[in-house]
């Protein structure tokens, strides 16, 4: 059978996330590297759900991985696993790429406008209607009241389990359960008058 590189060992082999992030917080770059590897693709998708945008989603996976090694020393991972901190990592910086987009929006619609010349942006734009619908979704879901944003960020954008979910925000899971069920009415709503 031949050598197996590290990656290749069976899941159960591996060492759990809490192992390698006290390794990455002693400065072990190779085990952060596998943190990455492990992740990396979960956070981009959240990413993409919390933005409608891949390259959007790439910077927020970037700045994620990034804040991780720099706070990698102060960092309290829920259940063992360094998923959800790393989801709540991407939401955040998210929300304030969204607050500086919402700012420098405001100072283009001071500007005049450009004239319009047209391109080929009516074909490509008939691609992107799924991207458009999720793009809704993501404006609906910034709507919601911040209790509710959260929970919907983490379980419904993230996949986290209510369970989890709860302990990252240190509430009862009755409580996520309520979050969800409430902020599921609302978007239903929010997005049929679209």
């Amino acid at each position: 059978m031949g050598d197996r590189a590290p990656d290749d060992r069976p899941p159960d082999d591996r060492p759990p996330d809490r192992t390698l992030w006290d390794r990455a917080a002693e400065g072990d770059e190779a085990a952060f590297s596998e943190l990455f590897e492990r992740h990396a693709e979960a956070v981009w998708n959240h990413a993409y759900r919390l933005t409608g945008s891949w390259s959007a989603a790439e910077d927020l996976t970037s700045n994620t991985f990034l804040t991780a090694w720099r706070r990698r020393a102060d960092v309290t991972l829920v259940c063992d696993s360094a998923l959800p901190w790393l989801y709540t990592v991407a939401g955040n910086a998210a929300r304030d790429e969204y607050r500086g987009a919402r700012r420098r929006l405001r100072l283009l619609r001071k500007m005049p406008d450009a004239p319009v010349v047209s391109d080929h942006a009516d074909a490509v734009a008939d691609r992107l209607d799924g991207e458009q619908r999720l793009r809704e979704v993501v404006e609906a879901v910034r709507t919601l009241p911040k209790a509710q944003r959260e929970v919907v960020e983490l379980c419904l954008l993230g996949d986290l389990s209510a369970a989890d979910a709860a302990a990252l925000l240190a509430v009862a899971e009755v409580t996520v359960r309520a979050h969800l069920s409430r902020a599921r009415a609302r978007l239903r709503i929010l997005l049929e008058e679209k």
